[in-house]
């Protein structure tokens, strides 16, 4: 009988937390110049470390560094590409006094390609903290969707030069790329990695849709579009990886940035999109109904994010157990898990929830998939 777990869990999260006080003061310490990066490193290696601890104590079997080495879930790791460049985000203030995070300007200014091991040291240490804790426990890498490189700027940001004609050169430069960054993880141990996607969730909004169509695009197009990059991107997985996507609808402060159905991508991302997970945010309104999962196919995994990572307050066991058994209605109960509908902190600045509320929305998680699936 095979020893390996399949993947996902039945108990899921999306992977990054809060970041402990004494890490934000280092990285404000660095970037003033009074530590060096290797003394930061030492910090944050602190930070993981616990990080780690926690999440085994709840009950997760999967286990992520929290996404304590980053600021921002994407720039960081595709700024690490050749030919990519990005300016850092920026915070606005909205009418009503709150923040919103501003798009980074992402450009692709000449060919894409894999320069370097982005992930790999961040992966060993991981990896190794895991280890310590129990064989049973299999550390997640995360990385930004390859379609942040195309969605915001469209056409425009990418070089004419570079790319006469985006397919499929820069599809396939963009997908050589990524599979290069994921055999460097496989041949280190990794056999799970979650890529984190706003442009599809965001093509079920129509205000994002029209601004899709005023840069040219076509926003029925593009899911479809996206499917085909995607899956250029499988077709370079190594074998016993497990590779799922997570779709995310803005997460910036506990806000959000997009609302919709996901019926008008569910086609293209479910029965398209060659992956074998879907993370899909499922935590309020927002996010429609269930009916999209009818398109999952057999072989294929739908994590459910019905706990909110966005504010303190717990859910009801019950009621989020009623959802578990509506979502079962188009998609087979065994082909689902549940998680938070996001990280905690998918920029370093964090949601506003307590450290104590992320924990107990984690063991949450752990309980009701217990519950709902025996041992999660």
């Amino acid at each position: 009988m095979s020893s390996v777990v399949p993947l996902p869990f039945r108990a899921e999260h999306v992977g990054s937390f809060l970041r402990p006080d004494y890490l934000l003061q280092a990285r404000a310490a660095f970037a003033s110049g009074g530590i060096d990066a290797a003394q930061l490193r030492q910090v944050e290696d602190r930070a993981i470390a616990e990080v780690i601890g926690m999440q085994r104590d709840v009950g997760l079997k999967v286990i992520t560094d929290g996404e304590f080495r980053r600021t921002y879930f994407h720039v960081d790791f595709l700024r690490q590409l050749g030919g990519v460049v990005s300016e850092e985000p920026r915070t606005i203030t909205r009418d009503d006094g709150s923040l919103e995070l501003a798009p980074p300007v992402i450009k692709v200014m000449d060919k894409v390609r894999h320069v370097k091991n982005i992930q790999l040291a961040d992966f060993v240490y991981l990896q190794q903290q895991t280890q310590a804790l129990g064989s049973a426990l299999v550390p997640k890498v995360t990385l930004p969707s390859p379609t942040m490189l195309h969605f915001r700027g469209g056409r425009a940001g990418i070089s004419q030069q570079a790319y006469p004609q985006l397919a499929p050169e820069f599809y396939e430069d963009v997908a050589k790329a990524y599979g290069a960054e994921l055999q460097s993880l496989a041949d280190a141990g990794c056999r799970y990695v979650q890529m984190d996607d706003t442009n599809l969730a965001y093509l079920c909004d129509e205000k994002m849709r029209e601004a899709a169509r005023s840069r040219g695009d076509d926003p029925n197009e593009l899911p479809y579009r996206y499917a085909d990059f995607i899956n250029r991107v499988v077709a370079y997985k190594p074998q016993g990886m497990t590779l799922g996507i997570h779709l995310c609808r803005g997460n910036f402060r506990s806000t959000y940035a997009a609302e919709g159905n996901y019926e008008p991508v569910a086609e293209a991302l479910l029965a398209k999109m060659e992956l074998d997970a879907f993370f899909l945010e499922y935590d309020d309104e927002r996010s429609g109904d269930f009916r999209p999962l009818r398109f999952l196919p057999k072989g294929k995994h739908v994590v459910l994010g019905l706990i909110t990572s966005k504010f303190g307050q717990m859910e009801s066991k019950d009621a989020i157990k009623r959802r578990i058994d509506e979502a079962a209605r188009y998609a087979p109960l065994e082909q689902l898990s549940l998680s938070p509908q996001c990280g905690f902190s998918s920029t370093v600045h964090g949601n506003n929830i307590a450290f104590d509320e992320q924990r107990r929305k984690l063991a949450l998680v752990v309980d009701i998939a217990n519950e709902v699936w025996g041992d999660a």
